[in-house]
Formats: structure tokens, sequence, C-alpha cells
């Protein structure tokens, strides 16, 4: 058991890893689009022969199964297939080749280290039950893990424990943070449109402007959810755009678009910030004599880390020798994996990218190759734990 992980993982198959990982950086696919993606990674997963290997999964998403043969319980690792819609600025040879899309948030690095743990699963199966592989599709826009569960084929692969990593700057390379409870927040984009009527520049008060609505309603959101400490009760809210009328001196506007993002610790204080945030909404309109739609976006799911989940992960780490606190956890972030918590008793932890590495979602972003090999490892050793 001591050394399992270390055997089934040579540095020839890191070097192997880091190359798949600076392929997958070059040619990033953003969500929903993920398909050039998946199939590399099938590629990859078939020739480590698993028992298994469903595809197409609640869009793009691929698994891989490893089977024992014996009755025990069903153990999942995810990780993510999309990158993001930012231009990167970046001199490395594997640089993003696809203008205006990169992997800033080192989901090419998760799928190389799960890619890790399929080649240590290939050579040596687990002692009971199944470990499932899955490499999921749109988890940046919050909508991919929704469609993996409720896809027919996850029922048959469905697993009893769910477990994760993100890489984080701002945690020293080599440590990790984990926390049982509350780990990532949950979040949504909620868009406005108020409609009234044009009217002529030199006669306002013939139109029904949603100027005055649209002026009460940016202080008015950001003062349901001002942060604060991350307890039961936080929220946020975030404008981020707003819009009026036409680009043209002759038109009083008719129309505006407000979006705003919402934020909670938990998904029960997202229902009552939603309903305020509605009601609000509604009596601007009301009362400047405007239409108003309302509809939501980018639904983020809170992230709870189970304890059970969470203590195969902390011994993990622990016989991995990685030093381990709750660093920055719970955080404002959201995560798609908390959807998987509904289903199994899942945890997610944080594995550092170094205290002054570029941050997540920055255009100078780039995945440390060193936590491939260490990520594979912790992995390994969780699934041997639980599995045998």
């Amino acid at each position: 058991m001591e050394k399992v992980a270390e055997r089934l993982l040579s540095a020839a198959d890191l070097g192997v890893l880091r190359d798949l990982r600076h392929a997958l950086h070059r040619e990033p696919e953003v969500s929903g689009e993920e398909a050039e993606t998946a199939r590399r990674v099938a590629a990859f997963l078939g020739e480590t022969g698993p028992d298994r290997l469903v595809t197409s999964l609640g869009g793009h998403g691929v698994a891989a199964v490893y089977d024992s043969g014996e009755p025990g319980p069903t153990l999942m690792v995810r990780a993510e297939l999309d990158a993001l819609p930012i231009e990167q600025k970046s001199d490395r040879a594997w640089r993003s080749t696809r203008p205006g899309t990169s992997h800033l948030c080192g989901h090419d690095g998760h799928m190389a280290t799960l890619a890790g743990v399929a080649l240590a699963l290939g050579r040596e199966r687990p002692g009971q039950g199944r470990a499932v592989l899955l490499f999921q599709p749109a988890e940046e826009d919050g909508s991919g893990a929704a469609a993996v569960l409720a896809d027919p084929a996850f029922d048959a692969i469905a697993p009893d424990i769910a477990i994760a990593l993100h890489n984080m700057p701002g945690i020293a390379r080599g440590r990790a943070a984990l926390i049982e409870g509350p780990a990532n927040c949950a979040s949504r984009s909620l868009q406005i449109a108020l409609s009234g009527t044009t009217a002529h520049a030199s006669s306002p008060d013939q139109g029904r402007s949603p100027m005055t609505a649209l002026c009460e309603l940016m202080p008015g959101l950001t003062a349901l959810g001002c942060g604060g400490d991350l307890d039961a009760d936080f929220s946020l809210v975030t404008i981020t755009h707003a819009s009026m009328g036409e680009r043209e001196a002759g038109i009083a506007p008719g129309t505006a678009e407000l979006w705003a993002t919402l934020r909670t610790l938990t998904d029960a204080r997202m229902g009552d910030l939603v309903a305020r945030a509605e009601a609000l909404v509604r009596d601007a309109a009301e009362r400047s004599g405007l239409g108003v739609a309302i509809r939501y976006d980018d639904v983020f799911a809170h992230c709870v880390n189970d304890g059970e989940a969470t203590a195969i992960l902390r011994r993990a780490l622990d016989e991995e020798g990685v030093p381990h606190d709750t660093s920055l956890l719970p955080t404002r972030a959201s995560e798609d994996f908390g959807r998987f918590g509904a289903k199994a008793r899942s945890a997610m932890f944080l594995l550092g990218s170094g205290e002054d590495h570029s941050g997540l979602h920055t255009p100078q972003y780039d995945f440390p190759d060193e936590l491939i090999g260490l990520g594979a490892r912790i992995f390994l050793r969780a699934i041997r734990k639980v599995l045998g």
C-alpha cells in the first residue's frame, strides 16, 4: 500500500501525462463545445483498458470504469473538460492556439491528473467495487454536472462516493486545503430586462423610461448582499452589467438591461436572496410602469463536503505526506461539483499551485506540471483506502 502509487506511475508515465496536458492546453474548448477534448481523453483512456468506457455523457462527458469484479462501493473521481473564453498571454511552447479561448482554470491539469489515475488502475484494479473516472463537460457555466446527472447512462455508473480536486493559487505548492461542511458558495447570474416606451429626446414625458428603475436597482440589489464573513447568513450581490436605450442622442430610452451575480454560502440562503431580489425588481418596474422579464444563467449549487468523504481525502493526504489545513475555505467561488453531493457522499480539496502563482482566470495562468503526479497519487491512495 505504501508504495503502490509510486510503483504504478513511473517517471516515463509522468512525462506522458505532462505531454497530454500540454496537448490539451494547446487546443482548449469552452463549455458545451468540448468534442475534440473528449475525443482525445477517450482515446487515452481506451489505451488503459477500462472495463467500460462511456462517451457523450451529459453532452461531451467521458467516464471510464475500472471494475474489480467483486462486490463493493463505487468511488468516482471527477475532472473537467472545458476551458474559458479568455485570451491567454503566454510565451510557453504549449500556449493556446485558439484565439480568445484558453485553459486558465487548470482543467487541463485536472484531466492529466485523472489520466494518471487511469494509467494506474489499468495496471492494477481495485480490490473490490468500482472506480469511475469522470471527465465532466461544461463546469465553467454550471450546466455540466446537472446534465451528467440527468443522463440515463449515468445511472449505471452512479457512485456512492465522489471526490475531486481543484488547484489553487495562493496556497503553497505541495500543500492542500480541505474542510468538512460548506466549501464553495452557491451562485447564479440574475438577468433583468426592463421594457417601457421610447420617445423623442425633446419630449421624454411621452415615453416610459427605465432610467429611474435602473438607477434604483443597482444600489438596491447590492444592498441585499454586502458580503462579509462566510457564515450561514453570507450573501453577496455584484452588479456585472448595465445598459439602457440606444446609442442615439435623439431617443429617450425605452429599454434597459441589468445583470447581477447572486452569491450565498448555502442553497437555502440562495432561495431567500432570489425571492428578495425578484420582489425588489418587480416593485421598481411596477412603480415606473415598465414590463419586466427575469432569467437566470450560470446556476451553481452550493458545494458541501460530506464528513465521510472528507475523512477519506484527509487520510489520503496524510499518507502521501501532504500538509493540509482549511486555508481559503470555504471559498466565495462556485464549483459545479456540488451537484454530485445530492447523489453521493462527496468532497473536494484544494491543491496548492504556489503562493505567488498567477491567479485562476487570469491571462497569465498555467497549471503547474508538478501537481499532476501529486494529485494522481492522492487520488490513488483514496481509491485504495476505500476499494482496497
